[in-house]
């Protein structure tokens, strides 16, 4: 992607610790989170906690879903009122299809539902990518074939996701991969909306930030299997994506990942670390902002790069150069190397 770079230039959130990208991205910066009781309990007794988007109404299920989803499109909206959305594909991120408690059962009506709720009648070319948490990195690939290679000229990429259904958490207790009373080796579950505005990123050559490398993988030892992990999966999706921006991770300042408190994702990542860093350093940190929101699925990529946009621009990212890796509980893996271009 060397000579195909993409530049993120707007981003919309709506968390459980702010309702717009400024305000989540503050308080991830912060590490204040919002993790409260919910209305569910645990096999000991115990109310699960969670971290609940507090919109204005008490809205539940597909609505809240779409009402998150909306929130973060109009935010990028109103920050680029310029911006042609007949013209825009909107590349909707949901959820995999197998996960259990999934509460939307027909992704062509979502999305109508959500075009609805907006006003809006989006490009054709608009896609539905049902993928969790890889989803940010498979919307960038589409991107960057209708910017560069079909005459699109921006990009809108969206997701709304929640955790907090009483299906899912049943499912994730009895794994023993969620945070409750008795296990104290799993996640926090979390809902989020999110939005990215896409572009080519030789339209702007300073102050943004751009992505400049993917990669895909698939680990066979995947959270679900009985195999031993050896981070094969992430580790070819990281040397891909090096591959693709023409580096090296030694070029790269840190990392941030979508891990959420569980040790199997912990591990992955400094397996994989351990596996494509072939030169010193003091130091690369690993941002992790599922500590602030928990679990919120297949918005969790959206927010990371938002997270990585606004430390850049607020000035307080370790570096210019820097990765993201997402990992799906199926074994698809993805990664995307990005570096921050100053204004001149």
């Amino acid at each position: 992607m060397m000579g195909l770079p993409l530049a993120i230039t707007a981003t919309g959130l709506v968390t459980g610790v702010g309702l717009n990208a400024a305000a989540s991205c503050a308080a991830i910066r912060c590490a204040i989170d919002n993790f409260q009781e919910t209305g569910f309990m645990d096999r000991g007794g115990e109310t699960i906690l969670g971290c609940e988007v507090p919109l204005e109404k008490p809205w539940r299920g597909k609505t809240k879903l779409i009402k998150m989803a909306a929130a973060a499109i109009n935010e990028i909206i109103r920050a680029k009122p310029e911006v042609n959305l007949a013209e825009t594909p909107l590349l909707l991120c949901l959820a995999e299809h197998s996960r259990p408690g999934r509460l939307i059962d027909n992704d062509a009506q979502f999305f109508l539902n959500l075009q609805q709720e907006l006003g809006i009648e989006f490009s054709d070319q608009s896609l539905v990518i049902a993928a969790g948490h890889v989803s940010v990195a498979v919307a960038f690939k589409h991107a960057r074939e209708m910017i560069y290679q079909q005459g699109v000229k921006q990009v809108l990429v969206a997701a709304s996701d929640t955790l907090l259904v009483a299906k899912s958490l049943a499912h994730y207790e009895a794994q023993q991969r969620l945070l409750t009373s008795e296990n104290s080796n799993g996640f926090l579950p979390g809902e989020a909306g999110a939005a990215l505005l896409i572009e080519s990123a030789r339209n702007h050559p300073g102050g943004v930030l751009k992505c400049e490398g993917l990669g895909f993988a698939v680990e066979s030892a995947h959270v679900d299997s009985e195999e031993p992990l050896r981070a094969e999966g992430l580790t070819a999706a990281i040397k891909a994506s090096l591959s693709d921006a023409e580096c090296e991770m030694g070029d790269l300042d840190f990392r941030i990942t979508d891990v959420s408190g569980e040790q199997y994702y912990f591990k992955e990542a400094s397996l994989a670390l351990s596996r494509t860093l072939r030169s010193r350093k003091d130091k690369f940190d690993i941002w992790h902002p599922a500590d602030c929101i928990g679990e919120v699925g297949a918005a969790q990529g959206l927010i990371m790069l938002s997270v990585l946009k606004a430390a850049c621009e607020k000035e307080y990212s370790l570096g210019d150069r820097m990765f993201a890796q997402m990992s799906n509980d199926d074994g698809k893996r993805s990664s995307m190397v990005f570096a921050w271009s100053k204004e001149s």
